[in-house]
């Protein structure tokens, strides 16, 4: 099976089986080689690593994966893709493919029946529309794995790794961080793709921290306070917590803040007490949910 990565490859084979793009799948299939050679540097894939691949689309990126690792579980969405993919990946012996949404998957499972338990690395061209779920579930869910490398809209990656005061810094990039260093690798033009996307892209690779870098109390607490904060974002921190009817305490059970008790704990870690959510560090927050 020759390769997918061109315009003309991608076309006969869509072509041939009569495929339609999924508008509510958010289906742009790659079809620049040199930008896939790249995706595989920045993700480091060895012959050591079992690689989840979330949405394989035609199977032009497992290709690549299939060649660098020992192992590829790509896990599909759409069933009109399946029949492509046993073509497309036919010569492949080192790759699975599972028809299935990544939301209902026990990827602690997959780690476990695939590698020994030990973490995965995960690799995907993401639909936009779905791209902030299918990442917090990963990171959120106690799932093993090593690092993640995908492609995002680009301005979902500038928001992962923003930091404080800036524009695109908000509760995504706070919740990233706490689980995973990011890193932009790349940023990829709607020309890469087939169909072409109205936006740019990039590549982000997020690498798990081994232990989260601040020490919380709970980290329910901790998300729930920060969400709080950008959900009022042009109020002070105080008037957006004593607002909040989201906040919960170290049970997880809901509770209220009063604007006097975020004013005092602002006071105690030097902080003015008009300050905004916005200009906290991950670590002030941290030591604001413990002192709350």
């Amino acid at each position: 099976m020759a390769y997918l990565a061109t315009p003309t490859a991608t076309g006969e084979i869509i072509k041939k089986y009569g495929f339609n793009f999924q508008k509510r799948y958010g289906q742009n299939f790659l079809i620049d080689a040199n930008i896939l050679g790249k995706i595989i540097d920045a993700a480091e894939i060895t012959k050591e690593d079992c690689v989840l691949e979330i949405g394989p689309g035609i199977g032009t990126m497992t290709q690549y994966l299939a060649e660098s690792a020992r192992e590829v579980v790509a896990v599909e969405i759409d069933k009109n893709l399946i029949p492509i993919l046993g073509e497309t990946l036919s010569e492949y012996e080192n790759v699975t493919v599972i028809n299935e949404d990544i939301l209902n998957i026990d990827v602690g499972n997959l780690a476990e029946e695939k590698n020994n338990g030990k973490a995965l690395k995960v690799v995907a061209n993401l639909p936009y529309y779905i791209t902030t779920p299918i990442i917090m579930g990963l990171l959120e869910g106690q799932v093993p794995f090593y690092s993640i490398t995908i492609m995002v809209q680009k301005e979902v990656a500038d928001r992962m790794q923003a930091g404080p005061g800036t524009k695109d810094y908000g509760a995504l990039s706070l919740a990233v961080q706490y689980y995973a260093k990011p890193e932009v690798m790349m940023n990829v033009p709607p020309s890469c793709f087939m169909p072409r996307p109205t936006v740019g892209s990039a590549v982000i690779r997020l690498t798990k921290h081994s232990e989260p870098p601040v020490k919380v109390t709970n980290e329910k607490k901790l998300f729930s306070i920060i969400r709080a904060a950008f959900n009022q974002r042009r109020k002070t921190l105080a008037n957006a917590l004593a607002n909040a009817t989201s906040l919960v305490d170290n049970q997880g059970t809901p509770t209220k803040v009063t604007r006097q008790e975020v004013c005092d704990a602002l006071e105690r870690m030097g902080l003015n007490t008009s300050v905004r959510g916005e200009t906290l560090s991950l670590e002030q927050f941290a030591g604001l949910c413990n002192l709350l």
